[in-house]
């Protein structure tokens, strides 16, 4: 399978590189003034006023990720590393640059999306697994374990609106897991639930490494860095800081906030 995103963004299942990233740039609009009607946004026009400002978040990112490695993607807010998930994902687009992804990827980013508050958790289950490109059989099979690693036997035919925000993040993951990708893109989904099921989130995450799933993990937690991944990368104002082992990268980062 082979992809191409933005100014292009191709897959490529033969390669030993699972993501190649070559000088990707991405920007936003952010509005600084309201123009009220036509004539006031024409008039803008007139004077040279853009009514917004331009902020570039990456500015030329390279990066190569190879088959099997847990990369951890660490950042202070505003840096780029989300926006850098998201262009892999295919939810932005970048305005200049390559992207290469050898393998079919699943982003573990915005879970719940497409859950309908006004079904029930069962129907939620259904149709999050069609989603995700299971069949009803391959469903069945599986229904029974989604339920009981997100902890809410009890709650299976309640509508998803009685759910607090906290049980449909836990359903959700526990959907998610069940899906089949070569790539896994995480961002923050080791935040989710209690002690207990962040135990088990854990023990899942390990699962991964042990397996040499290519993963990568957007997050500001130092410890799960440390823990999970065998490579981490510094992303500081829409550039690659720091590249190396998870301690040395944890340290830099550590180091930006004093």
């Amino acid at each position: 399978m082979r992809r191409t995103l933005g100014t292009r963004i191709e897959i490529n299942t033969n390669s030993n590189i699972a993501i190649d990233v070559k000088d990707l740039h991405k920007s936003f609009k952010l509005p600084t003034e309201q123009a009220f009607g036509l004539k006031q946004a024409l008039f803008n026009r007139l004077r040279g006023i853009k009514g917004y400002k331009e902020q570039k978040v990456l500015k030329g990112l390279n990066l190569e990720i190879k088959r099997g490695e847990f990369v951890g993607i660490v950042g202070r807010n505003g840096s780029g590393k989300s926006t850098l998930l998201k262009i892999l994902a295919g939810i932005y687009y970048p305005e200049k640059g390559k992207v290469t992804i050898n393998g079919n990827l699943v982003p573990f980013i915005e879970l719940g999306v497409g859950f309908n508050p006004e079904l029930t958790g069962r129907e939620n289950v259904y149709m999050n697994g069609a989603l995700l490109g299971f069949s009803n059989k391959e469903m069945e099979t599986m229904y029974n374990d989604i339920w009981k690693f997100a902890e809410l036997e009890e709650f299976q035919d309640q509508k998803l609106k009685n759910y607090s925000s906290g049980m449909q993040v836990r359903l959700a993951f526990s959907i998610a897991i069940r899906a089949r990708g070569d790539i896994l893109l995480l961002d923050e989904v080791l935040a989710v639930g209690d002690a207990a099921f962040q135990q088990k989130c854990n023990e899942y995450f390990a699962s991964l490494k042990n397996k040499n799933q290519t993963v990568i993990l957007v997050t500001h937690s130092m410890d799960n860095v440390r823990k999970f991944c065998n490579r981490a990368i510094l992303i500081d104002d829409g550039k690659i800081l720091k590249d190396g082992t998870p301690n040395k990268v944890a340290d830099a980062y550590l180091k930006l906030w004093s």
